[in-house]
């Protein structure tokens, strides 16, 4: 195979391994440093002696993954927690479709704070079956394992993730609750703050200065109704398939960008951006929704 077919042999694959890596590590970043570490042992080796190029490259890519999820597991003080994944940011219009081609390979933001809740090698065997349909066998081969102990570290993931894609009726409670948040938010209602709020919930704020933290319904209400009153515009979005919540100043310029987890009915954790350097960076929506 000449130097030639082998570049285009691979291309072919790129972005099935991307995709795989993404999911694997969260990071695009990451994740296309993965793919060309697999592309430069790849360039090291006769590919005429790779009876499965597809194969052999994914197991090279779950290796290089599996690597740099125990190092991050291994280095805490390396900590991804202040880092943002990619976000794709579209609009929430009822009776828009659940699967909006725009978001097929975003990962959504409750499914990566599950998946970075799983060990190493639960994470990969998830993503390698579940998502991308590879043989326990070959799972086995790249974390040191059985086929059977590879099942088990599937199994578990999965009784873990516990479905990441929301129904249609779930997806229905999740909007009533923004809107109710949103109601709330506007007025300063502080008790109609509380009843949507998880009395645990945690509020990540992405600033200019860093990462601010806010614990507990009482201070996340307190905080959102500080801004209650103000000449403000915002609604629901959809972040990464997931609820959220945009803003935007009375000139048109976006403010900030929330993205919601919500469990039974209440709002668990919020992961929210201020910082406009991002959001300079991210393709946002207008302040004026596209059916109005």
């Amino acid at each position: 195979m000449t130097e030639e077919a082998v570049a285009a042999a691979f291309e072919e694959q790129r972005g099935r391994l991307v995709a795989l890596a993404y999911r694997m590590l969260g990071s695009r970043a990451d994740a296309e440093d993965a793919v060309q570490e697999a592309w430069l042992r790849l360039a090291r080796q006769d590919a005429d002696a790779i009876a499965n190029l597809a194969g052999w490259l994914t197991t090279v890519v779950g290796r290089v993954c599996l690597d740099v999820l125990r190092t991050r597991k291994a280095k805490p003080e390396a900590s991804y927690d202040d880092q943002l994944p990619e976000l794709v940011v579209t609009e929430d219009l009822d009776g828009a479709p659940e699967d909006d081609a725009v978001l097929a390979d975003a990962v959504g933001l409750a499914l990566l704070v599950v998946l970075d809740s799983l060990g190493p090698a639960e994470r990969l065997a998830f993503v390698l079956h579940d998502m991308f349909a590879v043989p326990f066998e070959e799972i086995g081969q790249i974390v040191g394992k059985s086929a059977d102990a590879s099942k088990m570290l599937a199994s578990r993931a999965r009784r873990k993730v516990q479905g990441p894609h929301s129904p249609t009726d779930e997806r229905r409670q999740q909007r009533t609750v923004l809107d109710a948040f949103l109601a709330a938010a506007r007025t300063g209602d502080f008790e109609g703050l509380l009843r949507v709020l998880d009395p645990d919930v945690t509020l990540r704020t992405h600033t200019p200065r860093g990462v601010v933290v806010r614990l507990g319904a009482t201070e996340v209400a307190t905080r959102v109704q500080r801004g209650a009153n103000t000449n403000i515009t915002a609604r629901r979005v959809l972040v990464n398939g997931e609820p959220g919540i945009m803003s935007w100043a009375p000139n048109g310029n976006p403010l900030s960008l929330m993205a919601c987890t919500i469990t039974d009915g209440r709002i668990t954790d919020i992961l929210s951006i201020t910082d406009p350097a991002h959001l300079a960076t991210l393709d946002l929506p207008p302040s004026t929704p596209k059916d109005s």
